[in-house]
Order: C-alpha cells, then sequence, then structure tokens
C-alpha cells in the first residue's frame, strides 16, 4: 500500500514537487496559506510523509527558521517530515530534538525557477540526511528514498553533510556567474566582443557553462530567491565558524561585487532590500558593512 504524502508549502518547489508525486499516481494532501489548499491543515496530520518547502529567509537580523519549526508541528505523530527548504548546517538536529516523536529528515532540492518541474521529475540527485544514525531513521530514509522519482546519484548520509552540500551547490553556481560577469567586463574592457567567447564557453565540456551567461533573465548578477539569501547566510555562518580573515574576505567581496551587479541593472531589489535592509538599494549604505 503506498503512502500518503503531504506537501507544506506551495511555492514552485512544493507544487512541482507535488505535481510529480501526484502524475505517478500518489495519493497527496497540500497545504499552504494561499487558496485553494489553506483548508488542509488538518489533514497533513493523516500524511505518512511530508515533505517541508517554507521559506527559509535570512533577514538583516540573520536567517530565520521559525516558519519550517511551525511546520514540523503540523506533521502527526510517529509520521516522517522531510525538508526540502535550504537551512543552515546542524538545523535538523535541532529540529529533531525539539520534535522527538517525528522522524525529521533532511533532503536538499536542486529545482531552478525556469525548469522546476522537469527538475523535479528528473533528478540528478537523491540525498537523504539524517539527524540521528539509528534504525528508525535509517528505515525512514529508505522509505523516503523509494518513493522519490530515480536519480543516477542517491545518498544517505548525516543530516548536516546534507545542508553543507546544498549550500556548495548554490555557492558554486554564485561564484561562477561572479566569475563570468567579470569577464564579460574585461571583455568589453579590452574591446573583445563576448558573443565568440561565449559559444566556446558553451562547448567547453571543464566549464560548467549553464552560468556562462552574463546577462540573465531581468539582468545581471546572482538573483532570484536563492542565490541572495543563502550565500549572504553562508558568508554569516563561515564568519563566525571559521577563524579564516582571507576565505570570510573572499565571500565578503563576492557578496559586494554581486550587490553591485544586482543594483547596476536593477535586478531583484526587492530581494537584497529584505536581506540587507529596508532601505532604498541604490543608496551606498544599503551594501553589508565591512564584514
Amino acid at each position: 500500500m503506498q503512502p500518503q504524502i503531504g506537501f507544506i508549502g506551495q511555492g514552485y518547489i512544493g507544487k512541482n514537487y507535488a505535481d510529480d508525486f501526484e502524475r505517478r499516481g500518489f495519493s497527496t494532501v497540500r497545504y499552504a496559506l494561499e487558496e485553494p489548499y489553506n483548508g488542509n491543515k488538518k489533514k497533513i496530520t493523516d500524511c505518512d510523509i511530508v515533505f517541508i518547502a517554507v521559506p527559509t529567509p535570512t533577514t538583516p537580523e540573520g536567517f530565520d527558521d521559525h516558519i519550517i519549526r511551525e511546520a514540523i508541528a503540523l506533521v502527526g505523530i510517529g509520521k516522517i517530515a522531510v525538508i526540502k527548504s535550504t537551512i543552515l548546517p546542524g538545523l535538523t538536529k535541532s529540529f529533531q530534538k525539539q520534535y522527538p516523536d517525528r522522524i525529521v529528515l533532511y533532503s536538499p532540492e536542486f529545482l531552478s525557477e525556469a525548469t522546476a518541474a522537469e527538475d523535479a521529475a528528473h533528478p540528478f540527485s537523491n540525498i537523504i540526511g539524517k539527524p540521528l544514525q539509528e534504525r528508525a531513521h535509517e528505515r525512514a530514509a529508505n522509505t523516503v528514498h523509494e518513493i522519490l522519482p530515480h536519480a543516477p546519484f542517491t545518498l544517505t548520509c548525516d543530516s548536516t553533510e546534507a545542508e553543507i552540500i546544498k549550500y556548495t551547490h548554490n555557492a558554486s553556481g554564485y561564484t561562477q556567474i561572479i566569475l563570468f560577469n567579470m569577464m564579460y567586463d574585461l571583455a568589453r574592457g579590452v574591446g573583445a566582443l563576448w558573443e565568440p567567447i561565449e559559444k566556446a564557453l558553451d562547448a567547453d565540456p571543464l566549464i560548467c557553462n549553464r552560468y556562462a551567461h552574463p546577462i540573465h533573465k531581468s539582468g545581471r548578477g546572482a538573483g532570484g530567491h536563492c542565490f541572495i539569501k543563502d550565500v549572504e547566510a553562508l558568508s554569516r555562518l563561515y564568519r563566525e565558524t571559521i577563524d579564516d580573515q582571507k576565505g570570510t574576505a573572499v565571500l565578503s567581496a563576492l557578496i559586494q561585487k554581486n550587490l553591485e551587479l544586482l543594483k547596476g541593472s536593477g535586478k531583484d531589489l526587492d530581494l537584497v532590500e529584505g536581506v540587507y535592509s529596508n532601505t532604498n538599494v541604490s543608496e551606498s549604505d544599503a551594501l553589508p558593512p565591512g564584514r
């Protein structure tokens, strides 16, 4: 008998995962604050496995995990909660301690907004992170692996390791975007055309050319709902955890350069404001402090 699958959050992540499970014949329950799903709150309790894809904002005050904590509380006693939202390393273990009567797992998502349906249906990896190395969590992880769509790579690991995998993925894309934007400016600065350079980068098998297009969507820089908040949260965590002034400076410089690109092209300024300041981001003091 197939388990009933719940979904908390129906943004582009939760929606596309729910769509894929329904397409594959699973019985699902969707709950979100918006209609038509806002009446399904109590039904989530009956679901055997609940995927949580809710906002995890980074604000000027820091990383905010209260929405996820409230979502886990809706999962039934003895049921499995699978967090898909990006969270700081160590938080799954904190959630598990707060809710010892549920099994909490972390499974990072790798969906892009433009290709979310395809990404959900055809993942390149399925990763399940366990906060406790015990039999119940091992069984739960295996159960979740069994219901996920096939992926060429699968991994069960410690939840903190899974959380770092997600941040590494996002930070890698962020860094590449900054690098290719710099090379774009260099090409223009020396009078070279970017088009033939871009063609060569697209054909290079040793370059992750997904991010080799400096002008993307509505402007330049690493924007969207993940890059801005996640790399800022990573930078803060690194600074607070690792005694490495040069490493901290590298992350700070990447962020400063990205904000310059975003501001210069007017891209995602509302998202920038949410992370850094409530003031107008066109002002120089809206950039992060010296760090």
